[in-house]
């Protein structure tokens, strides 16, 4: 399986994110997919069977409970698949990250002008 087609099913990719914050129990993957998304528990440890087999997470034995957490290996690999085509996104978040920071400096630049702001405004004789 390529890695984008693991990273294409909205499950799995939510299950990532949950774990992009860090370690978390199968059991607390399980109540969260299932509360967003309406699947049963076998059907999450699906999910996580094919991120386990795919490299983008792994599965740590605590005790009774499974501790999942980020594989790099897998995130790496669809990373290097996406590298080609980030020509095709880096030009307009430059460019958008320009108009942002014009807003920044347009709305500080009002501000500094606002008569009520300096003091200078109503109330003031």
């Amino acid at each position: 399986m390529h890695a984008l087609d693991v990273l294409g099913d909205p499950v799995r990719r939510r299950i990532l994110e949950m774990l992009s914050s860090g370690e978390l129990s199968a059991g607390e993957i399980g109540t969260q997919i299932q509360a967003e998304f309406g699947i049963s528990q076998p059907a999450v440890s699906q999910h996580l069977r094919v991120l386990r087999e795919q490299g983008f997470a792994t599965a740590t034995a605590a005790g009774t409970r499974r501790i999942y957490a980020v594989d790099p290996r897998g995130v790496r690999e669809a990373g290097e698949w996406l590298t080609p085509f980030e020509r095709f996104w880096r030009g307009p978040l430059a460019a958008l990250d320009t108009e942002l920071a014009r807003g920044r400096h347009e709305r500080r630049r009002a501000a500094d002008n606002d008569p009520e702001r300096h003091g200078s405004g109503r109330g003031e004789e």
